[in-house]
C-alpha cells in the first residue's frame, strides 16, 4: 500500500513536469532529462520505501514476541499465586472444620452439664423447702414471719456499728475538711475588708422651709398626688420639722425619689409638668450612672468583657438589699472571697470573681418580674452567653444544683461566709420568731429529746437528750437527721449548727 502510495506520487510528478514542460515549451531533450531524473527520484524513493516497511514489520513481530512473551510470564505467576491462596484456604477450611466439631463437642459437653446443674437445683430446692417446712413446725413462724424478724434483730444489734464507723470517719473527715476549710477561710477574710452599711425601708428629705411643705403638696393635693404616682414611694409629711419622709421597700425608685424633690426643692417651681420634666431627668441619669458604676466595678475586679445590660443590672443591685445586706456590697464581698479562695484551691480566680460579682444578678429584677433571682439570675446570664461555670455558681449557691467545678464552690462558700457574718443581715422580728419555733419543733420531734433550745439568733441549736436513751455514735446521727430536716424545711440565711448534748448526772446527798 505504501509501496503503491510513493509509485503513484513519482507518476503525478512525471505527469506534471511534462505538462509544465509543455505549458512552457520547454526543449524536448531537456524534457527528456528531467523525466529520466524524476523517474530515478521516484525509484528512489520507492527503494527507500521498502526499505522503511520492511524496518516496521520487524520492529511490530518483535513486539508482538515482547507481548507474548510478558503475556505468558504473567499468566505463570497468577497460576503460581492463585494454587498458593487456593491450598492456604483449604489449610484454612480444614482448621475451621476441626474448630467446629471441638465447638459441637463442647455444646454437647454444657447441655449435659446445664441438665446437671437444673437437676441439683431442682433437688436443692425440695431439700431447702423440706427443711424449711420443718423449721416452720417446730418454731411455730412462717419464712416471711422469721425473715422479718431476723432483719430486726440484725438491724438492731447493727446500728450501734453502723453508728460508730459514721461516727469515726466523720470525725476524721470533719477533722481534715476543719484544718483546710480555716486555712482558706483565714487567708480570704484577712486579705479582704469590704464596706458594710445596713440599709432602711425611709428616706429624709431636708426642706429650708417648712413652707415648702405646702408647695409639695400644692393645691388640692396636686403636686403630691403627681409625686407619688410618677415616683412609686410614699411621702409622709408630718410635723417633723424642716424635713419630709419618702417610704418605699424598693431602694431605686426611694433614690429616684429623692434626687427628684431635691432638684425641685432648688428649681423652686413645684407643679406637675414641671415634675414630670425632672423625674425623666433623673431617671435617665440613674440609668447612666448604675452603668458607669456596673462598668468601674467590672474593670476594678478584672472580670471583662461584659454585656453593658449585665453591667448595668450589676450597678443597679446598690439600690437593693436582702435581710438589711446591700446587695452590691454583699455581691463585692463574695466576688473577692471567691477569687481568694479559688486561687488557694487551684482554680480560675477571675472566673470564680465573675461568678461571685453575678451570682445575686437576680436580685435587680425581683421587683420588676416574677419568679425567684435565682431562676431569674441564671436565665439573664444564659441570654448574654455567660459561661457555664457562672450558671452552676448561681443555681449552687441556693442548693438548686451541686457545686461542679472549684469555682461554683468557692462562690457558694464566700456566700454562705458574707451572709454569716455578724451584723451582716438582720430580720423582721415576726419571720425570725416564726424560723427559730421551727427549728425547735423539729428538735424537739425526734425520739429521745428533753429539750431543744434556739440561740445565737437562731444560728445555733442546742438539743438536750436523754442519756438511756441515746447513746454518743447516736448523738451523731441524731444530729445529722436534725440538721437535714432543718435544711429541707426551714429557709435561713448563712447555716445553723446543731448541738446536740448528751450527760448522765449522778446526784446523792450527804446528811
Amino acid at each position: 500500500m505504501v509501496t503503491e502510495l510513493i509509485v503513484g506520487g513519482a507518476a503525478a510528478v512525471v505527469s506534471a513536469a511534462a505538462a509544465f514542460f509543455v505549458t512552457r515549451k520547454i526543449d524536448a531533450s531537456k524534457y527528456d532529462i528531467y523525466v529520466e531524473q524524476a523517474k530515478a527520484k521516484a525509484r528512489a524513493i520507492e527503494h527507500e520505501a521498502e526499505t522503511v516497511l520492511q524496518n516496521a514489520k520487524i520492529r511490530v513481530k518483535e513486539a508482538e514476541l515482547e507481548a507474548k512473551r510478558r503475556y505468558e510470564e504473567a499468566l505463570e505467576q497468577l497460576e503460581e499465586e492463585y494454587g498458593a491462596r487456593l491450598k492456604q484456604l483449604e489449610s484454612r477450611e480444614n482448621q475451621l472444620a476441626e474448630e467446629w466439631q471441638e465447638l459441637k463437642e463442647e455444646k454437647k459437653e454444657a447441655k449435659l452439664l446445664r441438665q446437671e446443674m437444673e437437676a441439683l437445683k431442682s433437688e436443692y430446692e425440695q431439700k431447702r423447702q423440706e427443711a424449711l417446712e420443718v423449721l416452720e413446725r417446730a418454731s411455730g413462724l412462717t419464712v416471711d414471719e422469721a425473715k422479718a424478724m431476723v432483719l430486726k434483730r440484725v438491724e438492731e444489734d447493727e446500728r450501734a456499728n453502723i453508728a460508730h464507723i459514721v461516727r469515726k470517719y466523720e470525725t476524721e473527715a470533719k477533722n481534715e475538711a476543719k484544718r483546710r476549710a480555716n486555712y482558706i477561710l483565714a487567708q480570704a477574710t484577712t486579705r479582704y475588708a469590704g464596706e458594710f452599711a445596713a440599709e432602711r425601708l425611709i428616706n429624709v428629705v431636708h426642706l429650708p422651709d417648712d413652707e415648702l411643705k405646702g408647695r409639695i403638696i400644692g393645691k388640692e393635693g396636686r403636686n403630691i398626688k403627681t409625686l407619688e404616682m410618677l415616683l412609686g414611694v410614699d411621702i409622709i409629711i408630718d410635723d417633723t420639722p424642716g424635713a419630709i419622709i419618702l417610704s418605699s421597700f424598693n431602694l431605686y425608685r426611694r433614690a429616684i425619689a429623692t434626687r427628684t424633690i431635691e432638684l425641685l426643692i432648688e428649681d423652686g417651681r413645684i407643679q406637675p409638668a414641671r415634675i414630670e420634666e425632672i423625674y425623666e431627668k433623673v431617671v435617665e441619669e440613674f440609668d447612666q450612672k448604675v452603668l458607669e458604676e456596673g462598668e468601674q466595678i467590672v474593670v476594678d475586679l478584672g472580670v471583662s468583657p461584659m454585656h453593658p445590660e449585665l453591667m448595668k443590672l450589676i450597678g443597679r443591685l446598690r439600690y437593693r438589699a436582702s435581710y438589711g445586706q446591700n446587695a452590691l456590697g454583699h455581691s463585692l464581698e463574695v466576688a473577692h472571697l471567691a477569687g481568694i479562695m479559688a486561687a488557694e484551691m487551684g482554680g480560675d480566680e477571675t472566673l470564680a470573681k465573675r461568678a461571685g460579682i453575678l451570682h445575686d444578678i437576680g436580685k435587680a429584677l425581683t421587683h420588676e418580674y416574677a419568679g425567684s433571682h435565682v431562676d431569674l439570675g441564671a436565665e439573664v446570664c444564659r441570654r448574654y452567653k455567660e459561661h457555664p461555670v457562672v450558671i452552676n455558681a448561681i443555681y449552687a449557691h441556693h442548693g438548686h444544683e451541686e457545686p461542679e467545678t472549684v469555682e461554683a464552690a468557692a462562690v457558694c462558700a464566700a456566700d454562705t461566709l458574707s451572709a454569716a457574718r455578724p451584723g451582716a443581715r438582720r430580720e423582721v422580728l415576726e419571720s425570725f420568731l416564726k424560723r427559730v419555733k421551727a427549728i425547735e419543733e423539729i428538735a424537739e420531734s425526734k425520739p429521745g429529746v428533753h429539750h431543744a433550745y434556739a440561740i445565737n439568733a437562731g444560728r445555733e441549736v442546742r438539743v438536750i437528750v436523754n442519756a438511756s436513751l441515746v447513746n454518743d455514735d447516736e448523738a451523731v446521727l441524731l444530729s445529722k437527721e436534725i440538721a437535714d430536716e432543718i435544711e429541707k424545711a426551714v429557709q435561713y440565711p448563712g447555716e445553723i449548727k446543731v448541738n446536740v448534748i448528751r450527760e448522765t448526772r449522778a446526784i446523792n446527798y450527804a446528811r
